[in-house]
């Protein structure tokens, strides 16, 4: 019997995305698109335009993977750091929310803030995600976790 995609089809996208603080506090995120299948000619996806895919600043680094129009659309990454900076909201909770406002299967993200905190939240059937901090923390994972938050992230 042959085995059928997810519903939501993301054997699709590869994106890598790494987002990094340092000792010093200073913040980084950098994207690495794997492209779409069958896309249409001269078509540029979110992975490029800084805010979309890929943002950082004082408060948190961003990395975004899924459909490209929708990231474009919803400037998913730079909302994340607008939610902190406007609304004060914590990173958790502006990736929580900034993923919620994004069609269902269209959008994953991992984040760091300036003080250490990690999110990897996603609307996908599953997300190829890691993390590691210097107190000996990690974390690997594809699928939603029973006790995750956020559609399936952390």
């Amino acid at each position: 019997m042959k085995a059928q995609p997810p519903t939501d089809d993301n054997s699709r996208i590869g994106t890598v995305g790494c987002v990094a603080i340092d000792s010093s506090g200073n913040l980084a995120t950098a994207t690495s698109t794997g492209g779409l299948v069958n896309k249409m000619a001269g078509r540029i996806g979110d992975t490029p335009i800084i805010g979309s895919g890929t943002y950082a600043n004082p408060l948190c680094a961003v990395s975004a993977t899924g459909k490209g129009e929708s990231i474009i659309r919803h400037t998913v990454a730079r909302d994340v750091a607008a939610l902190m900076e406007h609304r004060g909201l914590p990173l958790k909770e502006a990736t929580a929310r900034v993923v919620a406002g994004v069609p269902r299967g269209d959008v994953g993200l991992v984040a760091v803030s300036a003080a250490g905190e990690v999110s990897m939240v996603y609307n996908t059937s599953g997300m190829f995600r890691a993390c590691a901090t210097e107190d000996g923390y990690s974390e690997v994972g594809i699928w939603p976790e029973a006790d995750s938050d956020a559609n399936g992230g952390n």
